[in-house]
């Protein structure tokens, strides 16, 4: 009786080795003796020390995986603040690369540099924009210290005065607003030094054009009413057409930072200018700050309108280039900031 029962056991178990040993046969690949992981060296630019060294890695991994991986050993060093690269000087990779893909060997060399500090851009247009709003009601309340003892809060007799503080108050809380509620951001960050820079372009502007729009000794636009209300109704017309941009910008399907459909205007007519431009949201900024210009006609105001302008034509160019790339069917009527011109 003893017997039986061992013989059925050991029928049993040679059964199930049989079934388990084609079970694994069945789920493996077909390549997995030639499967091969790659490992992964990291290095500091200047001094060529090893920083660490990642075994088994998967062919597939991406740049941004082996990003994760080296924030694991060294905290500090978090994503955003890391910038892979395959030589000292060259340029940095994207995280969506692909390890296998790259031109190195099965042990890869990467170079890392520290991009120090970063904050979000969320952060970074909250700071850019708070510091102008508050900086520009300084000079319009007239406090001390800024001009003379007598003029020390006092109000300019000047209705332009009073209108432009609320036109530039206008802008800046509407772009706050959008920043909070409209705007999405990749996972991208700005080093911590740029941001200080940024503020003192965007805080230095703002005080010197507020320094003479709100001066004891402004004079007002020669043309009167007639010019103060025509760039008033181009000023607010723009602010309209920046905002129903970034709307329709917010409604569509991106992968991070790269466009996933081409903008094209829909019943709003401030969004028909997507007819002839890829960046409308430039196009109405420059005019905004083209209108408040000629509204207090205000030399400062000019020349931040005139480096805004030159600045915002470099980053629309760029990202029409992106959408020519990404996109073969891509309207080509289109210019990148100003209409059949550039």
């Amino acid at each position: 009786m003893e017997c039986v029962e061992l013989r059925n056991f050991f029928t049993i178990a040679q059964f199930i080795k049989s079934r388990c040993a084609q079970g694994l046969k069945a789920g493996a690949p077909a390549n997995f003796k030639n499967y091969v992981f790659f490992e992964v060296e990291i290095l500091d630019p200047k001094s060529k020390a090893q920083l660490c060294f990642l075994d088994k890695v998967e062919p597939n991994a991406t740049i941004g995986e082996i990003k994760r991986q080296l924030h694991k050993l060294y905290p500090k060093w978090y994503p955003s603040r890391q910038a892979l690269k395959l030589h000292p000087e060259g340029k940095a990779l994207n995280d969506e690369d692909i390890l296998e893909d790259l031109p190195v060997g099965t042990t890869a060399t990467i170079f890392l540099q520290d991009l120090g500090p970063q904050l979000s851009w969320t952060m970074v247009f909250l700071v850019e924009s708070i510091g102008p709003l508050f900086i520009y009601l300084l000079f319009f309340y007239r406090v001390p210290y800024i001009y003379s003892p007598e003029f020390s809060y006092s109000r300019s007799p000047h209705a332009i005065v009073r209108l432009a503080c609320v036109c530039h108050s206008l802008h800046y809380i509407k772009r706050l607003m959008e920043t909070i509620f409209v705007h999405r951001f990749s996972r991208g960050t700005l080093a911590l030094q740029n941001i200080a820079l940024n503020c003192v372009y965007y805080w230095g502007f703002a005080a010197w054009l507020a320094y003479y729009i709100n001066h004891p000794l402004y004079t007002t636009p020669t043309y009167g009413k007639l010019q103060i209300y025509f760039a008033l109704l181009l000023f607010l017309i723009c602010e309209c057409g920046n905002l129903s941009i970034n709307l329709t910008l917010n409604h569509l399907r991106c992968n991070g930072s790269r466009p996933r459909q081409i903008p094209y205007p829909n019943k709003n007519p401030f969004t028909w200018l997507f007819f002839f431009v890829s960046c409308p949201n430039y196009t109405y900024e420059v005019g905004a700050w083209l209108s408040f210009t000629v509204m207090t006609q205000c030399v400062p105001v000019a020349l931040f309108t005139f480096i805004g302008f030159v600045q915002m034509s470099i980053w629309a160019h760029g990202k029409h280039k992106s959408y020519l790339k990404e996109f073969k069917d891509y309207p080509e009527l289109r210019s990148a900031i100003v209409p059949l011109l550039l």
